[in-house]
């Protein structure tokens, strides 16, 4: 099998094509969305570096309405799945039904595909829905296939999962297992609007006009953009300086900073030293940069850290917060790296 090289010149004109579309995706998603620019170039990333993204915030923040609208700046298909504690695994992936073929009568499976089939899909409240029926999500996300009746059925490409969590209520609802959290790249917030933002919401919410959306790239596009995130190059301070963010936070260990085994009950594994690194990529193109550099990193870090650090008993007693740990370990493995 002959190997293609990847073309340096394509890449300049798909960095720069990314550059534009950036712009325009704010601008496009503005006329729906208010603010919100950081999460929206968080979900961007996520997709650019092929992965997920599980989204916190409070009801009614427009975390359904900022992805769909964001589908159609993609020109990517959609779907929403509303997690339930009844919804089975069969209702997310499909299921195999019999059919009579009308030519021979006989009667044969035909495999119906479930809402996973589409490139960007809305798992709303994943955690309000039991274990059994979450594994079959996570395992579409990470294999990107369906396996019913010992038949493979792949995703579509390019293929996202955004799920959301309701920070309030945590009565009845089944939380995500760390072994299952880590597989999302990140965590992403959802705050309150300003002051500003917010009269604008309400001004826009309740007037007539409806925005249309014009598509700025499409799924082609974004396939070739997951392919140059991979190829930007990445200097070996940069890649010290991940790492040493991800060994300082891992309690028990040599290379654990102190407040680390003072807060800490587990730290970050590999993954994380990956995603910091790929997430770092897709933030350096997003600025218009070819090349990373230790800011990159330092701008993904809380999103890809918050989910993977777990506060002791120690920590939660005097209110230190999963932030403010991460801070210190940026700013320990600063000084112990030269970026």
């Amino acid at each position: 099998m002959t190997m293609v090289a990847a073309d340096p010149t394509n890449d300049v004109e798909m960095v720069e094509k990314l550059r534009d579309a950036h712009k325009r995706l704010r601008s496009e998603i503005g006329k729906v969305i208010v603010g919100q620019n950081e999460v929206l170039d968080e979900l961007l990333m996520a997709i650019f570096c092929r992965s997920h993204a599980l989204l916190m915030g409070v009801p009614g923040l427009a975390k359904t309405l900022m992805v769909s609208t964001l589908a159609q700046a993609l020109d990517m298909s959609f779907k929403r799945i509303q997690f339930t504690p009844d919804l089975m695994p069969s209702d997310i992936t499909g299921s195999e039904v019999i059919q009579d073929d009308p030519a021979t009568r006989q009667r044969m499976f035909k495999f119906l595909p479930g809402p996973i089939f589409a490139n960007i899909v809305l798992a709303d409240e994943i955690n309000r829905t039991p274990p059994k029926t979450q594994a079959a999500l996570l395992e579409s996300m990470q294999e990107r296939k369906v396996s019913i009746g010992g038949v493979d059925h792949p995703m579509q490409n390019p293929f996202f999962v955004l799920a959301t969590q309701n920070p309030i209520e945590q009565e009845g609802t089944y939380p995500l297992p760390e072994a299952q959290l880590d597989r999302f790249l990140f965590l992403i917030k959802v705050d309150y609007p300003t002051d500003a933002e917010e009269e604008l919401i309400m001004r826009q919410g309740t007037g007539d006009r409806t925005a249309q959306i014009s598509p700025v790239l499409n799924g082609e596009d974004i396939v070739g953009l997951q392919q140059v995130v991979r190829r930007v190059p990445v200097s070996d301070k940069v890649f010290a300086f991940a790492k040493r963010i991800t060994r300082m936070s891992r309690p028990g260990t040599p290379d654990a900073a102190e407040f680390a085994s003072q807060w800490l009950t587990w730290g970050a594994g590999p993954r994380a030293s990956m995603n910091l690194i790929l997430a770092a990529k897709a933030h350096a193109l997003l600025r218009g940069s070819n090349h990373v550099s230790g800011d990159d990193v330092i701008a993904v870090a809380t999103p890809i850290l918050r989910h993977r650090l777990i506060l002791n008993f120690s920590a939660q007693s005097e209110g230190v917060t999963i932030e403010e740990v991460i801070k210190k370990l940026v700013k320990g493995a600063a000084k112990a790296v030269t970026i």
